[in-house]
């Protein structure tokens, strides 16, 4: 058995993480992975079902679905290189900076593993800050007690959960990102990054300005592609982490333009 997990807030967020990856506990599985009685466990469960952090059932607890049940789109199934982009991704992120994710699948992902990370989640208090203008984002890390999460306001779109507007812009000009983790729905050395919606370029754009490093996420499909709207031009693209199918042709211009690129 492990050693035990004397400390509630500590209990807590190892069971709110496992509850992000696998949806259901069981009183006997959270004892034996908590190293405490079924007793503690079962008062833990009762003040998360309380605070609505976890919906109670009959031997155990599910996930609740205002902070994790997530559309379908934006779940990835085993085996999408998305995953290991996403992954390679959240690992570049230090602790103690100010990150920030727009909306869609990998940058998803990559918030999702990043607020798994042990190194996070060892220190008291918050460790890290995440901004975004994704609302299934900022639902997700808003549970996690080690990260402070500001939501970037706006209209919401129902097709990507970003929000977006003047309301959006006039908050960035006041923040400052160490970090910028982006998603785009295409990139090339001559084109830039760029998306297919006017509204998500803007404020995508807004984010790229007040970031120090800006590392678009984006599978290989992506790559060497042009989209609607410009979100920038590729110089302000520090880095790209992609998967290892991308054209090597495309690539090496890429490298060309001064973008690091990590192939998963």
């Amino acid at each position: 058995m492990p050693s035990e997990v004397a400390d509630q807030s500590t209990r807590w967020r190892l069971l709110l993480d496992m509850l992000s990856i696998h949806r259901r506990l069981s009183v006997t599985e959270a004892a034996e992975l908590l190293g405490v009685s079924a007793a503690t466990v079962r008062r833990d469960f009762q003040e998360l079902a309380r605070q609505q952090l976890a919906t109670r059932t009959h031997g155990g607890v599910v996930a609740a679905s205002v902070a994790y049940d997530l559309p379908a789109r934006y779940r990835i199934a085993p085996g999408d290189p998305r995953e290991r982009i996403a992954r390679a991704a959240a690992d570049l992120v230090r602790p103690g900076e100010v990150v920030g994710f727009n909306g869609g699948t990998t940058t998803t992902a990559a918030a999702r593993h990043l607020s798994q990370r042990a190194d996070l989640r060892s220190g008291d208090g918050e460790t890290i800050t995440v901004v975004t203008n994704a609302l299934n984002i900022a639902g997700e890390m808003v549970l996690r007690p080690y990260i402070r999460t500001v939501c970037i306001g706006g209209v919401a779109r129902p097709e990507s959960y970003e929000l977006h507007g003047p309301f959006a812009s006039r908050l960035l000009q006041d923040l400052s990102l160490h970090h910028l983790l982006l998603g785009v729905h295409a990139i090339s050395a001559e084109a830039g990054a760029g998306c297919e919606h006017l509204g998500e370029a803007g404020i995508n754009a807004e984010m790229v300005s007040h970031a120090r490093r800006v590392t678009v996420v984006a599978d290989s499909h992506k790559i060497g592609g042009v989209a609607l709207a410009r979100i920038c031009e590729i110089d302000r693209v520090d880095a790209l982490v992609t998967d290892d199918a991308a054209d090597p042709d495309q690539v090496r211009l890429l490298r060309g333009a001064g973008v690091d690129v990590t192939l998963v």
